[in-house]
């Protein structure tokens, strides 16, 4: 792993971060909308019955929409649990957002734990970055679950990264652990990639 790298990446989430702080209520209103209706766009364009999607924090383009009006469509929406290990747990989403708090304070959903290996089975997966570049290069924030998650999966099956428009960069350092997407959601917009993985 080169230290050049890592410290190119944490300069990046840290600046990447106060950006995102600095966005006013309705700004993040706004990216939540129309993030609800590009993921309700994916969903229906892959034709997806089970999906998997992260619990959005207040800076992230908000989720919580998206995620309770598929619960009411009838998608089975898997949520993440954050394991002492390192990996994602996983629990089906009851369309409640009654959420707990869980390790680094990220809302997690109460329900059963399914096993890390639920997510096997999902038509799509809808994960968190910091950035993503044209390349497919996901930018997360540190600490590697989702990355865990993908490279474990027997077959992945299209991952897309949710980030802010001003986000999507030409280009972002990559390391031989960080799992390429296959596409990017915007709030303006939806991005089909071809990622190469190692």
């Amino acid at each position: 792993m080169s230290d050049e790298v890592v410290q190119a990446k944490r300069a990046l989430r840290s600046a990447l971060r106060d950006r995102r702080l600095a966005l006013s209520a309705q700004e993040r209103a706004a990216a939540a909308s129309d993030i609800t209706a590009q993921l309700d766009s994916l969903v229906a364009a892959h034709g997806a019955q089970i999906i998997s999607c992260f619990v959005s924090t207040p800076t992230e383009p908000g989720t919580h929409s998206f995620i309770a009006g598929a619960v009411r469509r009838g998608i089975r929406v898997l949520l993440p649990i954050t394991g002492a290990d390192g990996l994602l747990d996983w629990a089906v989403a009851d369309g409640t957002e009654d959420f707990a708090e869980g390790r680094f304070g990220l809302s997690e959903p109460r329900g059963e734990p399914l096993g890390h290996a639920a997510v096997e089975n999902v038509d799509l997966m809808i994960i968190p970055a910091a950035a993503v570049d044209t390349r497919g290069t996901r930018l997360g924030w540190g600490r590697g679950y989702f990355d865990k998650a993908i490279a474990s999966m027997s077959a992945a099956p299209p991952v897309y990264a949710v980030t802010f428009d001003s986000e999507v960069l030409d280009s972002l350092p990559r390391e031989l652990h960080d799992q390429p997407v296959a596409g990017i959601v915007t709030p303006a917009r939806t991005i089909h990639l071809s990622p190469t993985r190692h």
